[in-house]
């Protein structure tokens, strides 16, 4: 608060939605170095011998993949295919993974997966019988081979975002400590304690999140913002991370994401692996996948100045309605309203020409590739 943050309630938190100005927030992450608070999202632990199979078989992405020290994104889904929540699931260990989670999903993500194993459903099948060994493996007593706990109210996380990212690393932990690889997380020495540092961000900017014990929040929260003063850093909030994301067609759960959408449907089609032999929804996105989805959700941009979009206008082409907004704003870096909506997909194809219905007045817009921001060639 002494930041001067505009608080607002979000996911049963109360979060900065802006310090300064949301445009002003935006360019520090754009053009410096920007920090957002995203203690409010939620951190699972899933350790022990069966915890890749068991995580393979509820994830979307091939968890097969993850070396130790290595991320993924990667969807949650229910049985109809819709999308639960996204997230990042780490290979912390060899037998340990770290999932970090929306925070408005993440007491629903964890039902969702305690459920799984206490109740002994069978992947994509509800209701159904698991093999002997998989039930020795959900089987939630002592002895089964994994375990699944939340962490989420006993640590905090920052993100650090922007070009300038590299030089507040080795402002915060030592010249000689080594940044790790894009989509690698690796344990970092911090103040005589230790804290895990993870290439990964959701601006499009360089960027690292780095996640700690509670009880240090504050400690490294200050040491972030005094370290990256020389850099130019600004605190950050909820309108500039939305901003951000919103640039490079990053999608949000609850606006872009829901339920009732499916992966394909929202262009997360590559981080589904439908070659795994089962998983949570896999036989309902084969249907999608073979009839082709009756939406899709794409990026545009306003062809002119005026109102910025907003979500749930309506979306129409040669005056039939085929769609509705999901994330609308006025681009800072392009200076521009552009925004993503589920459109029936016969009209999704890039350089569509579309209408937005903008309080009672339809504006003309474009279907883009992603993502709607490029950063200009140094």
């Amino acid at each position: 608060m002494r930041l001067g943050a505009k608080m607002v309630p979000f996911a049963g938190w109360l979060m900065p939605v802006q310090y300064t100005s949301i445009v002003e927030e935006h360019q520090a992450v754009r053009n410096n170095v920007g920090v957002f608070d995203i203690s409010h999202m939620g951190q699972f632990i899933v350790d022990g011998a069966g915890a890749q199979d068991w995580l393979n078989s509820m994830l979307t992405n091939n968890v097969d993949k993850l070396d130790v020290a290595m991320g993924q994104y990667t969807l949650l889904l229910n049985d109809r295919g819709g999308i639960i929540d996204d997230l990042i699931v780490y290979r912390i260990d060899e037998q340990k993974y770290l999932l970090v989670v929306n925070a408005a999903r993440a007491d629903q993500d964890f039902g969702w997966l305690q459920n799984h194993l206490e109740e002994g459903h069978s992947p994509g099948r509800p209701g159904g019988g698991l093999s002997a060994s998989a039930k020795a493996t959900a089987g939630g007593d002592s002895a089964a081979p994994f375990n699944l706990t939340s962490r989420s109210a006993n640590f905090g996380a920052v993100a650090i975002q922007g070009p300038r990212t590299m030089a507040l690393f080795h402002a915060l932990f030592g010249k000689d400590i080594e940044l790790p690889a894009r989509n690698h997380i690796a344990h970092v020495p911090f103040d005589a304690t230790s804290v895990s540092v993870a290439r990964t961000g959701y601006t499009g900017e360089d960027g690292i999140e780095v996640f700690f014990p509670a009880n240090d929040a504050v400690k490294f929260w200050s040491a972030t913002l005094e370290r990256g003063n020389p850099l130019g850093i600004k605190p950050c909030g909820l309108g500039a991370r939305d901003t951000l994301r919103l640039e490079m067609c990053y999608p949000l759960n609850g606006s872009d994401l829901s339920p009732e959408r499916n992966p394909i449907e929202a262009g997360l089609g590559f981080f589904v692996d439908l070659a795994k032999p089962d998983f949570v929804g896999r036989d309902a996105l084969l249907k999608t996948r073979e009839f082709g989805p009756r939406e899709k959700l794409v990026p545009f941009r306003m062809k002119e100045k005026g109102p910025p979009p907003r979500p749930h206008y309506a979306v129409f082409r040669n005056g039939e309605r085929i769609g509705e907004v999901t994330s609308g704003t006025l681009s800072p870096s392009l200076n521009w309203g552009i925004g993503m909506a589920y459109v029936s997909s016969a009209h999704a194809k890039i350089g569509a020409e579309i209408d937005i219905e903008i309080r009672a007045q339809k504006f003309a817009a474009t279907v883009e590739k992603k993502p709607l921001y490029r950063k200009p060639a140094s």
